[in-house]
């Protein structure tokens, strides 16, 4: 059985270090040669602490020992720094975007279907990498990606990641499924108990499946679709429709839904699955053969920051190999710091999550926001995310 990261009752870290990256700061700052800083917009120094940071994040995120009192990589942030840190628990990236909108956060940790969003709006600000230390420690394959770099400039750091798997209940599903052809073209033999994820981005998990299924379409990317392509993603979707239970976006309710039976197969996260294990439940999941979506959550400074200092010094804490290695457990991910794995309670944390293992990340298309640039000589055809949206619309009716 695997581990369940939530119960997990380690021997919490005390946060070292963040005296010396402040000193680094100190130190390191002020350089002209960094290619983030300079003409990119991005800071080329650090000043003193503002006090405070006010940040965006997703649920477990930002842990200061309220939830749980062994769950903490916040307090001891606040004593090195003297930044309070206030956060906003964004359920939704719409929901995230619409808070950095605002101009009253930060930073956020954005998914990489708001992150071009943030981006193009001016939402967000170049980030100088030479300003955080611990980023010379994420795993190469996590920077400089579609997602959070644009013409060479960075515009966050990386949290960490994961795949959207297969599960299935083998008591209730027949075989052991190794395509996303049992919840699309198979889905009619269980219909009433297949599960989706609610989302339009879920637009990309057929495109997937048609890369593989039908070639002629010439998907190469399942982010970048234009008219023919999209259009034949919303109708298997549609076909798909009639045979859904229930759609999820809040993990809670498809580990209730499993649990009770109500779902039995669908795209889910490898947390998911390693807590309805631990609670007993009979579940088993896969990276099938057609590979997956999957997501990386950047760290991004507002444009609009009022306390940058901090939001420099919080993204560089984040990604440290003792904060990392917490949030990666507490949350159910990979962990972007490749240190981290060392420092894992649970020794083979990184293994179940594959951190490190570059030959499966390599079958994941992480999420990324849908522009009008198709990436080739198709040119500006290719569907906007407020049109996935639309699409989305018209599959649930």
């Amino acid at each position: 059985m695997r581990a369940d990261p939530r119960s997990a009752r380690w021997a919490w870290l005390i946060v070292a270090g963040l005296s010396a990256f402040l000193a680094a700061f100190a130190v390191g700052c002020g350089s002209d040669d960094s290619g983030d800083g300079g003409d990119s917009g991005a800071p080329t120094e650090l000043g003193a602490a503002e006090g405070e940071v006010n940040l965006v994040a997703w649920a477990g995120y930002v842990e200061d020992g309220s939830t749980d009192p062994k769950v903490d990589w916040v307090t001891d942030f606040e004593k090195e720094t003297g930044c309070q840190v206030n956060v906003k628990i964004g359920n939704t990236s719409d929901e995230m975007v619409q808070l950095m909108r605002t101009g009253q956060y930060d930073a956020v940790s954005a998914s990489g279907d708001a992150t071009l969003r943030l981006i193009d709006g001016g939402d967000v600000a170049p980030v100088n990498t030479d300003l955080i230390p611990n980023y010379a420690d994420v795993f190469d394959s996590l920077k400089d990606q579609p997602f959070n770099t644009v013409d060479g400039t960075n515009y966050g750091v990386p949290h960490g990641r994961g795949a959207n798997l297969l599960m299935w209940n083998p008591d209730e599903v027949s075989g052991k499924p190794d395509s996303w052809d049992v919840v699309f073209d198979k889905s009619s033999e269980n219909s009433g108990s297949v599960t989706a994820y609610d989302n339009p981005i879920y637009i990309a998990d057929a495109a997937l499946y048609l890369m593989t299924h039908e070639p002629d379409l010439g998907i190469t990317n399942p982010y970048e679709l234009d008219q023919e392509q999209f259009d034949a993603a919303i109708a298997l979707l549609k076909e798909q429709r009639q045979n859904i239970g229930e759609y999820w976006s809040d993990y809670t309710k498809q580990i209730s839904a499993f649990a009770n039976g109500d779902s039995t197969v669908g795209t889910t996260w490898q947390v998911i699955a390693n807590l309805l294990e631990a609670d007993g439940v009979k579940v088993e999941t896969t990276l099938p053969v057609e590979g997956s979506t999957g997501w990386s959550d950047t760290w991004m400074i507002s444009s609009e920051a009022k306390n940058p200092n901090c939001a420099y010094m919080w993204m560089n804490h984040i990604i440290s190999p003792e904060a990392n290695a917490q949030v990666a457990e507490w949350f159910g991910e990979a962990p972007a710091n490749e240190k981290s794995c060392e420092l894992t309670a649970d020794a083979n944390h990184c293994d179940i999550y594959h951190a490190a293992d570059e030959d499966y990340f390599d079958q994941v298309f992480y999420w990324t926001t849908p522009v009008a640039d198709c990436g080739d000589d198709r040119g500006d055809v290719c569907k906007t995310y407020d049109e996935w949206v639309q699409g989305w619309t018209e599959v649930k009716g």
